[in-house]
């Protein structure tokens, strides 16, 4: 082997080598903290973190809600003869259904939501009318905002939401430049958010309408609306919901209940057996699926008030669980907002946003005690196929806008790839690690061999060199002799001379 060849191989050698963490008195182990920082802050700077960071999270919520549902359900469908797991089959099957949907609408691109936000808007609507259809309006404790098909309830105003985002950043990005403008402030904007919140209060459900409102603001605060008619249009809202809550007797004794704490008959049932709930839970809980509330004592258990049965049996560091799961969600969709170079994104990521962490925020406010009682579910935990699909949905189509932060698709595309490289090696053939030597049982042999079978083909070349520089040499020495012997004078042998001067013995016999 030459020289060269040498330097090449320890090239490619330190290039395998990886960096050796070497020791010290004060950092035996290294400096691992520096480490943990650094590879921290370049997970952090990953333009796919926000889209990766939505998977997981969406994840975990779903499947803490299908655990939930089915701990919470399965006293009370034993007790009317159903299967103990028909709550787990019923949420399931609308999670898979609703696993098509965010595929679907993860796949879709942002141009596309654009385009359709006006016959999204359109369909909402006219689901949401359905609710005053007599035979397919079904109602709930005094709320008009369920229809009945094939004996399956749906709530269109949870999808009403959805289309509301998605119009409202559709129509803002459009309008942004000229939104100091009281008449492109004024039109569309106001009839389209009058008539969506108009149809959900027609049918008394003052909870969605005000999770409604919270998505609406948040959309026209990131697109900056001014903020004098921002400031008027939450007075306006504030005194309209006072009117509808004086109006209403049955609104007027929750906020009476929550405010003085005294509770005629049973309407503050549901509430104390929620606060009871937690209360028992303590740290730790009592342990999954030994929840006593959920054996009749709480309405709606597996619904509005899953929370407190997260509480009973997960204990305090249950509910923190949740409540991180969707601080992490909150801190991915703000980084989306800041991080998204398109007006229409970033307004509908914000009307999503508010729409899911507000709710999420008012259910577990109302089970803690916090809020007066206000029936809305907690986004992907709480059993209602309408809720689930919707919010899934949502989450899809913030899976299609994450992949279009600067970057991101980039990063997203080397992860693939390098998976795929990842799974097609494949093992060799049988015959082939039949003829295969047997392997060492230690791992020093185990490298020995390794060694010997790196050694091998630089052992032929190094001895091919060695032959070859040998026959050189002896060329080069022949070529050296070979002139050498021409210049140097003949000795001539004396019978040849004699042969030459005539004198040799034939000559004279002759002359004799």
């Amino acid at each position: 082997m030459t020289m060269e060849d040498t330097r090449r191989e320890s090239r490619r050698d330190a290039r395998r080598t990886t960096d050796v963490v070497r020791p010290d008195d004060e950092q035996p182990l290294g400096n691992i903290g520096g480490r943990v920082r650094d590879g921290v802050a370049g997970w952090l700077r990953s333009p796919a973190l926000d889209f990766y960071g939505l998977i997981v999270v969406g994840t975990l919520l779903v499947g803490m809600g299908l655990v939930m549902v089915l701990s919470s359900s399965a006293v009370l469908n034993i007790s009317r003869g159903n299967s103990g797991f028909a709550g787990l089959f019923r949420q399931g099957t609308f999670a898979a259904m609703g696993l098509v949907l965010l595929l679907i609408a993860a796949s879709l691109p942002p141009g596309f939501y654009r385009r359709a936000a006006w016959p999204l808007l359109g369909v909402g609507l006219c689901l949401q009318s359905l609710v005053f259809v007599p035979g397919l309006g079904w109602a709930v404790d005094g709320n008009q905002n369920w229809i009945r098909i094939f004996g399956q309830t749906l709530q269109p105003s949870e999808f009403l939401k959805l289309a509301l985002a998605v119009w409202i950043g559709a129509l803002l990005s459009v309008k942004r430049p000229l939104l100091h403008k009281p008449g492109h402030l004024l039109f569309p904007l106001i009839p389209g958010v009058v008539l969506s919140l108009g149809l959900v209060m027609l049918g008394r459900d003052l909870g969605t309408m005000l999770i409604m409102a919270m998505l609406v603001a948040g959309g026209m605060w990131v697109a900056g609306i001014p903020r004098r008619w921002f400031a008027l249009a939450g007075g306006l809202g504030l005194i309209g919901i006072l009117i509808l809550t004086v109006t209403s007797a049955n609104r007027m004794a929750r906020i009476t209940n929550w405010i003085h704490g005294i509770c005629e008959g049973d309407s503050c049932y549901q509430s104390d057996q929620g606060l009871m709930g937690l209360a028992e839970g303590g740290w730790w809980g009592v342990g999954l699926g030994e929840s006593r509330q959920k054996w009749g004592r709480l309405p709606a258990a597996e619904d509005d008030y899953i929370f407190a049965i997260i509480g009973e049996e997960l204990g305090l560091i249950g509910t923190l669980g949740v409540v991180l799961l969707f601080t992490v969600l909150a801190l991915i969709m703000f980084r989306m907002i800041t991080r998204l170079d398109d007006h229409f994104m970033q307004i509908t990521v914000a009307g999503i946003s508010a729409w899911l962490l507000g709710q999420a925020f008012v259910n577990m406010s109302v089970v803690t005690g916090l809020l007066p009682v206000i029936g809305v579910p907690l986004p992907f935990i709480s059993s209602g196929g309408s809720a689930l699909l919707a919010s899934m949905a949502a989450l899809g189509l913030l899976l299609s806008f994450a992949r279009r932060e600067p970057g991101a698709a980039e990063a997203i595309g080397a992860r693939v790839s390098a998976v795929r490289s990842s799974i097609s090696i494949l093992p060799a053939p049988r015959a082939r690690r039949a003829e295969a030597p047997r392997p060492s049982l230690s791992k020093r042999s185990a490298r020995a061999d390794a060694t010997a079978a790196r050694s091998e083909p630089a052992a032929a070349e190094s001895s091919t060199a060695a032959q070859r520089s040998a026959s050189t040499r002896r060329s080069a020495s022949a070529q050296r002799s070979t002139p050498a012997k021409r210049s140097a004078p003949a000795k001539r042998s004396p019978s040849a001379r004699s042969k030459r001067s005539g004198r040799g013995p034939a000559s004279s016999s002759r002359r004799s």
